[in-house]
């Protein structure tokens, strides 16, 4: 379960008088929405980037020193044979003498899709569709060398060698539903954030790839209407909650033998291989595994020839890995690095090849929350850490042989490196504070800026003219009396102490996750401060960037801690001179939607009213890895399974409460909500339910937003 993102910025509060509904839709319009920069794909040497101009007709080149441009790759207007005047997506190999373009990308989940591919010869100025194959493309990746391109179509991995303009099939089992080569199924996609598992080896003779074979994984099913007579199903495997998971192998292929070997990696049936690697050395493949449990990490070393695995590091937790981790892994030519929390909290760590502890590289009270980039030409890598506040982040570089950490960002306030180019030559930083929104600089590695690319200066001076509430940020105590959260405040437009308001607490409250930070983020719950409502967020124990104890105590028994700590801060609130202790609400979105119901179950009447949107009801529904992840499975973990499901608490609710959710939803269930208002039906708990017609998790597109706001507001204001 990926956190929900659904930040749009404000509109103008020119007069208390102004209805919400015109301010809604200038934050749902994105009247207030930061600009950003178009994405900068490094070149292989780190001193050049790639982009597509404005019309996406042309892919160009540009010095990162200067911003100036250089040359252009490929261009719709001028390249030979070309059939399209636009394209939706680029790729450039390394040596630049190819690019592959896309046009006509069809979603499959949250990050993969598949699209019709197109080739470009830079040097003969020539296109040509990658593959007469009429099934679409996915995941193509070039060979160091560039001289060749591996893809999945329908499952199956195929290749292309430019030079010999030849196209040849390397897996044939592929079959939707059972078997897939290369590419990842929904589970991989959404919790391990990783929609390939295809490698080239450096010196390009080699292919590694995982397989997968889903067919042991039960198919869930939901009703598709989409304004027809006769409405259809739409069908998919996933894994739920202790049921059984797909099987995964690593294999590799050998492009000038044509044979494929399966890899002596130990894995139990049940485990995960979340990412493959090749290091500098083709004969050693890194092959990162969990099992299932997901409290034990091991990194093996594989001779893609031989297929022997010799295991190079092994930890263990007591709670879990986090799988986010894997990807600070970064080889050097004798080294890697590696985020770990042994000592309480997360730092980097430097190893040998051989698997030896070499040292810890960062200490403190504090967590690294990102390994950046690594240069490993100096030995250089750069981190971002919440060293400072859990509520602010800094960008450092730390050499490995020498130490002496350096902090690379000058401003107080949340600071984010949105891309390094290769070998951490140069990298677009981000910088906002809760007052002050984005503005985007690039850098060369020492932290010299060299250039704005975008001050959001126009809409500081909207937000200025708008006079819209100050975010106050706030501490108090969790329900054990003693930890300290970190929480925010903002008063209704025109606040006058003297009067007792109504309450919304915003949260979403999931492992690892934070609401709570130094950093400019404006929403829909904007509009309820022009209603005379205060809005407030806490992040209870179980969030992130305070160490391993502090994330992680929600273990075994999701949705009890996150839920004592809403009540304890509602009840804060509402000792507080200007709140009125007796009209205090809760909203939350997908995990934050689950802690709504807890919460409403388990505070004795705290809450007057509550909005749930998409909500887990109980943790059986949820797919395998993320649950399993903080709650292991059912069979092993009964009472936390009851203690922790929403459904077993229906009887308990207090409060108005609506639910919604979209029908179509492929992450949560609407089965959630159904099965919940079974519960509520049986103890005859008066509810308000909503749902959207062939809508998923993010209930977007058409009038959907703005339709669901309008009701969520409207709720708030009728019962609170």
């Amino acid at each position: 379960m990926r956190k929900i993102f659904l930040t749009a910025l404000v509109a103008s509060f020119l007069l208390p008088a102004v209805m919400y509904g015109d301010t809604l839709g200038d934050i749902l319009d994105g009247k207030y929405v930061p600009r950003g920069v178009k994405s900068m794909v490094s070149s292989a040497d780190g001193m050049h980037y790639y982009q597509a101009d404005p019309a996406q007709t042309a892919v160009i080149k540009y010095a990162y020193a200067t911003g100036e441009a250089v040359d252009t790759l490929f261009s719709t207007r001028t390249a030979r044979n070309c059939s399209f005047s636009s394209f939706e997506g680029f790729q450039v190999s390394d040596d630049e003498n190819r690019v592959l373009v896309y046009r006509d990308r069809e979603q499959i989940y949250r990050r993969s899709f598949r699209a019709d591919y197109y080739y470009h010869d830079v040097r003969r100025n020539m296109v040509r569709k990658l593959t007469d194959h009429p099934s679409k493309q996915m995941i193509p990746t070039f060979s160091p060398d560039g001289k060749m391109v591996a893809y999945v179509i329908d499952n199956d991995i195929w290749l292309t060698k430019f030079d010999f303009d030849t196209e040849s099939q390397v897996t044939r089992d592929g079959a939707q539903d059972s078997i897939i080569n290369g590419a990842t199924d929904w589970v991989y996609e959404e919790e391990f954030g990783t929609t390939r598992l295809m490698e080239f080896s450096p010196d390009n003779s080699l292919l590694a790839f995982v397989r997968t074979d889903e067919s042991a994984v039960k198919e869930f099913s939901f009703q598709t209407f989409q304004e027809q007579l006769y409405p259809g199903y739409y069908s998919f495997k996933y894994p739920k909650a202790g049921e059984a998971n797909a099987k995964v192998e690593c294999r590799v292929f050998d492009i000038a033998a044509r044979t494929t070997r399966t890899l002596k990696v130990p894995l139990e049936g049940d485990g995960y291989i979340p990412r493959i690697a090749f290091t500098n050395d083709p004969a050693r493949l890194a092959v990162m595994t969990l099992n299932r449990d997901q409290n034990r990490f091991e990194l093996y070393f594989v001779n893609p020839r031989s297929t022997e695995a010799k295991l190079v590091l092994r930890e263990e937790n007591k709670y879990y890995v986090d799988a986010d981790w894997l990807n600070s892994i970064h080889f050097l030519n004798d080294q890697f690095t590696y985020i770990s929390e042994k000592d309480g909290f997360s730092h980097i760590y430097v190893y040998g090849l051989s698997g030896t502890l070499q040292k810890q590289l960062t200490t403190g009270s504090y967590d690294v929350t990102a390994l950046l980039a690594v240069d490993p030409q100096s030995k250089t890598v750069f981190y971002k850490a919440a060293d400072e506040s859990p509520l602010r982040r800094n960008i450092y570089r730390i050499n490995i042989d020498k130490g002496e950490p350096r902090k690379l960002s000058a401003q107080p306030g949340f600071n984010s490196a949105v891309s390094f180019s290769a070998q951490g030559r140069f990298y677009v930083q981000r910088h906002s504070d809760a007052n002050t929104p984005p503005v985007i600089t690039l850098h060369d590695n020492n932290g010299r800026q060299l250039r704005v690319l975008e001050d959001n200066g126009a809409l500081q001076a909207t937000v200025a003219a708008a006079r819209f509430p100050k975010r106050e940020f706030i501490t108090l105590p969790a329900a054990d009396g003693v930890t300290q959260l970190h929480g925010w405040v903002l008063k209704p437009v025109n606040f006058n102490p003297a009067k007792k308001y109504p309450v919304v607490m915003v949260q979403y409250s999931g492992p690892n996750s934070q609401e709570v930070q130094d950093k400019f983020e404006i929403d829909w719950y904007h509009a309820l401060t022009g209603k005379d409502i205060v809005v407030a967020c806490v992040d209870g124990r179980g969030t992130g960037a305070r160490g391993e104890e502090f994330r992680k105590c929600t273990y075994m028994k999701l949705g009890m801690t996150e839920s004592d700590d809403q009540i304890a801060a509602a009840r804060y609130l509402g000792s507080l001179p200007y709140v009125d202790a007796n009209r205090i609400g809760i909203w939350g979105w997908s995990y934050g939607g689950y802690n709504v119901l807890m919460s409403m179950s388990r505070g004795n009447g705290i809450f007057k009213a509550g909005v749930a949107i998409a909500p887990v009801t109980d943790w059986r529904f949820y797919d395998t890895v993320y649950t399993e992840r903080f709650m292991r499975t059912p069979q092993q973990n009964n009472d936390g399974y009851n203690n922790g499901s929403a459904i077993t608490l229906a009887g308990q609710l207090q409060g108005k409460l609506l639910l919604i959710h979209g029908m179509a939803d492929d992450n949560v269930h609407f089965q959630n909500s159904v099965e919940y208002t079974r519960a509520l039906i049986r103890a005859n708990k008066q509810f308000d339910l909503f749902f959207f017609p062939d809508k998923n998790h993010f209930i977007s597109g058409g009038n959907a937003k703005r339709y669901l706001y309008d009701k969520v507001i409207a709720y708030f204001q009728e019962y609170l």
